[in-house]
């Protein structure tokens, strides 16, 4: 069977087979880490999907609120235990769950207290994201800042909404409405409208 380098784009018919060994990895501040295996950019994938595995140690935050407008974001549990938020529903999910959170539905999710958590992590249809991850690896190494990601959340498809919610979900205090799909965070305030409405016909509920 052919095989193919993250970096590569297979041709028509073909297969892409990543290795784990070769995959790129993205250190998380206290020792977590995101690995690199498909990027919906064209790097294997091709646009049709992206995929990562992310580590995350005892109780540490993987993402803050946010939502994807135009892709659907699965999320199997390999091990640990994680907690996600989604909408204003709190979740806990453990080895061998899986949880798919469809486009426009603000989520969050970490490990939960106590445990660490490793996921396998898929979005379809796929945007760039590898390109987010470094980002991010960047901000725990403190080579970069949050606003600057802040500007590229259309490129990558993350669109920030207020963090509170999560917050309080984090520390048990869960409140109906908490989170509405259209409230988009800037950084110190809800302050535009994406208008994913081909993407999102409901409320949160």
């Amino acid at each position: 069977m052919p095989e193919f380098a993250p970096s590569t784009r297979p041709g028509p018919g073909e297969a892409a087979v990543v290795r784990g060994a070769g995959a790129e990895l993205v250190a998380l501040a206290a020792g977590g880490a995101f690995q690199l295996l498909v990027d919906g950019g064209g790097e294997g994938g091709g646009g049709a999907f992206g995929a990562n595995r992310l580590t995350l140690t005892e109780g540490a935050d993987g993402a803050r609120p946010h939502f994807h407008a135009r892709s659907s974001e699965l999320f199997y549990v390999l091990g640990g235990v994680a907690e996600f938020l989604l909408g204003d529903r709190p979740t806990t999910a453990a080895a061998g769950d899986l949880l798919v959170v469809p486009p426009g539905l603000p989520h969050a999710f970490g490990a939960a207290p106590g445990s660490t958590a490793d996921l396998l992590v898929v979005m379809s249809p796929a945007v760039e994201r590898f390109g987010y991850f470094r980002h991010l690896g960047r901000i725990a190494a403190g080579q970069d800042s949050f606003d600057g990601l802040l500007a590229e959340q259309d490129r990558y498809d993350v669109h920030f909404t207020d963090p509170a919610p999560w917050q309080r979900a984090r520390s048990g205090d869960v409140r109906s409405g908490d989170v509405r799909p259209r409230d988009v965070w800037s950084g110190d305030a809800r302050s535009r409208e994406v208008r994913p409405g081909d993407t999102w016909s409901r409320d949160v509920r």
